[in-house]
């Protein structure tokens, strides 16, 4: 079970606002929420746990890139909103992919065919091995200091657990209005 919300910084303080995740079905739809959510194009902190397995803190200003971090990234991975936000952080897989459609590793089309063959190589198991170059960390992955400036500091960020978007919105002063659309 997911709970997300979008914290939006007003010059009167933050407000709050349930995220229906069902609408979410890629990060850019999770920016585009929090972008609209801003007032004035100010900060908007998404906050998003599964149950008490991670949590994750996506940072929007403005049309600045956006800034992540994930309690857990291995078992983050292992959920759908997660494994977006550990994807983003690890580096997409589509980049390579691209690259390998370019053909260059220096052969001619049809000549890594021919190398394979000849070799016995199999196309399956590089694939097995460039999924596997990049393992998904157990603990902390990404910025653990996107909230420094707003009273949680990067320490504080790394060692949170339980009731982690709690202990965030009071280190905010948002416990009230996060517990309004809890």
């Amino acid at each position: 079970m997911y709970f997300a919300a979008l914290l939006a910084r007003t010059e009167d303080g933050w407000e709050a606002s349930d995220m229906e995740l069902d609408d979410v079905e890629s990060l850019s739809d999770l920016i585009d929420l929090a972008r609209a959510a801003a007032v004035d194009d100010d900060t908007v902190v998404a906050l998003i746990e599964q149950e008490d397995a991670w949590f994750g803190v996506v940072r929007v200003d403005g049309e600045e890139d956006p800034r992540y971090f994930v309690s857990n990234a291995s078992a983050a991975s292992r959920s759908s909103y997660g494994s977006m936000l550990t994807e983003e952080l690890l580096g997409s897989d589509e980049e390579d992919d691209e690259l390998d459609e370019l053909d260059l590793d220096g052969t001619e089309d049809g000549e890594e065919d021919t190398i394979a063959a000849f070799t016995g190589a199999d196309d399956d198991e590089d694939d097995e091995v460039s999924a596997g170059a990049e393992p998904v960390p157990a603990g902390p992955l990404g910025d653990p200091r996107l909230l420094d400036d707003l009273g949680v500091g990067h320490k504080q960020l790394m060692t949170l657990d339980g009731d982690a978007l709690s202990e965030i919105a009071d280190s905010l002063g948002a416990t009230e209005v996060l517990e309004a659309v809890r």
